[in-house]
């Protein structure tokens, strides 16, 4: 396996790579040309960004044998999570590793605002006594808004209380359930805007919340409020920040985070007095980049390994000892896929019940591997993390239920596939390893990983001998040969060899007297 760290991810977790036998590059500098990258990209497992170096889709063009994408922060906006989705790649970040470094830096900019310190320093370092026009105001009782509710947000908040502030919050992702539960009271977005002296933002960038503080609404804050922005760039419309602050309609802000990075000289941002600004510091801590690049180091070393899945933004979390538990199904739900695609080549309708004990069993893995499988590469390049996509795609409708008899076995899987004039039927399970126990109601056992000839024919006496003649003299091992009755008067079988027969050999076979049908699966 291959990763490519960018943008000077911490030395711990390249060291966990290396210690998996993983091959570790190391981009010299941020790459930023999508076309350079996705020359990069060709031959390579994972890629380690963090905000530099940004992955659109262009830069996953060639990017055959890439399975992550792994974020070393929280923000995945300069990702094209779409674009990786619809070819399979997984979407991973560490959004616990900066969590305090970011807040601490939030309530860093806060006192810095209130107290008018990067001025005073300058002056200062300029020689002069610059004490007049800097005079501050105290945070105690101040009114603080918190846009965003999250580990950052909420951890903000508590420290903010800390030092004796008012604090109310607005969360546009928080279901309304969950206002009475916690300590921090909660307020529509316009309610919080009138209310607040101080607002900061603590929300991802998507579509809904770009611009999220408009012209409008920051018209609609307090004159002589103030702003932080220590999140995404792009929440804020930085122009109309600008001409909010000449006015002296708002009293000052804090950006951290710019619609572009790096912030381009000439930027009328950097000559404003009212404004202070960092680049993009908040997770720059030597504690913060240690947590997430080992965090996120371990997420993906375990998803390549075990097929767990923490931090990722395009798949549904699955514990290790989850993985653990779906694990010895995995290589089923491949072939099995893999079968369903030869019994019925353009399915409509997919579904799969997972009967039994199924109280430990975590189904959504196995249904998108058995999804992947069985679209192969009808679609392009498909895996279980666009599987449910493609199936969409292509009209495939997948159904799942979970629970109710299993006959007797301690888990049995059953599948059912249509095309809208037909439909087959397999059941299968891990007594005994891996096996189909019926095809379409009849009971024939075989392992669908193996190779494996289905034949239907006339239940009549010496049927078995003439194949199994037939396969010796073409040099082919019987392994297993399973027959069952499928009461029409014609019989089922299952025949298991020792490798593939050729197009050849399966049409001398089935031209035999009381073969109606043959296949390879």
């Amino acid at each position: 396996m291959k990763v490519l760290a960018c943008d000077g991810i911490h030395e711990d977790g390249l060291t966990l790579f290396r210690d998996a036998g993983w091959d570790v590059e190391i981009a010299p500098e941020p790459i930023k040309d999508p076309d350079v990258l996705a020359e990069t990209l060709a031959g390579v497992d994972a890629i380690l960004v963090r905000s530099a170096t940004k992955v659109p889709a262009a830069a996953l063009a060639k990017a055959d044998r890439l399975k992550v994408i792994g974020r070393a922060g929280a923000g995945v906006d300069t990702i094209d999570v779409d674009a990786a989705t619809t070819r399979g790649i997984a979407v991973m970040n560490a959004p616990d590793g900066n969590t305090l470094a970011a807040a601490e830096h939030a309530i860093s900019l806060l006192f810095a605002m209130a107290r008018h310190i990067p001025r005073a320093d300058a002056g200062m370092k300029a020689g002069g006594w610059p004490k007049a026009g800097l005079t501050g105001f105290e945070l105690e009782g101040k009114k603080l808004g918190v846009i965003g509710l999250g580990r950052i947000g909420s951890t903000v908040a508590r420290k903010a209380a800390g030092i004796g502030m008012e604090v109310a919050a607005h969360d546009p992702f928080l279901p309304a359930a969950a206002a009475a539960k916690g300590s921090v009271p909660l307020k529509t977005l316009d309610e919080l805007l009138a209310w607040a002296d101080i607002i900061t933002l603590h929300i991802p960038r998507t579509k809904e919340t770009t611009n999220l503080l408009s012209e409008a609404r920051m018209r609609s804050m307090k004159k002589g409020a103030y702003i932080i922005n220590a999140a995404r760039g792009g929440l804020v419309d930085e122009s109309a920040l600008l001409q909010l602050l000449d006015e002296g309609h708002l009293a000052g802000a804090a950006l951290d985070t710019f619609v572009t990075e790096p912030l381009a000289t000439e930027s009328a941002l950097r000559q404003h007095e009212k404004l202070i600004l960092t680049p993009h510091l908040g997770a720059s801590t030597s504690e913060a980049q240690q947590a997430v690049s080992t965090i996120l180091a371990r997420q993906i070393i375990d998803f390549v390994a075990t097929g767990a899945v923490a931090g990722c933004v395009n798949l549904p979390p699955l514990t290790a000892e989850a993985a653990r538990e779906v694990g010895p199904w995995m290589p089923l739900m491949s072939a099995l896929g893999r079968l369903a695609a030869r019994l019925v080549p353009a399915p409509e309708r997919l579904h799969i019940t997972y009967a039994g004990r199924t109280d430990a069993l975590d189904t959504r893995p196995l249904t998108r591997l058995l999804v992947a499988s069985l679209m192969g590469t009808a679609s392009g390049r498909v895996t279980p993390v666009n599987a449910l996509q493609e199936a969409a795609a292509r009209g495939l409708t997948v159904a799942e239920t979970v629970g109710g008899d299993s006959d007797g076995f301690d888990r049995l899987l059953r599948l059912r596939i249509d095309d809208g004039t037909r439909s087959r039927e397999v059941e299968a399970t891990l007594h005994r390893g891996p096996r189909v126990v019926r095809l379409d109601g009849v009971e024939i056992e075989f392992d669908p990983a193996a190779p494996v000839l289905l034949m239907r024919n006339e239940d009549r006496p010496g049927m078995i001998g003439t194949v199994g003649s037939k396969l010796g003299a073409a040099g082919v091992n019987i392994v297993n040969f399973a027959l069952g009755a499928a009461g029409d008067g014609n019989a089922r079988a299952a025949i298991t060899v020792d490798r593939p027969v050729t197009d050849d050999e399966l049409a001398a076979l089935a031209a035999t007297p009381g073969i109606l049908s043959l296949r390879q699966v």
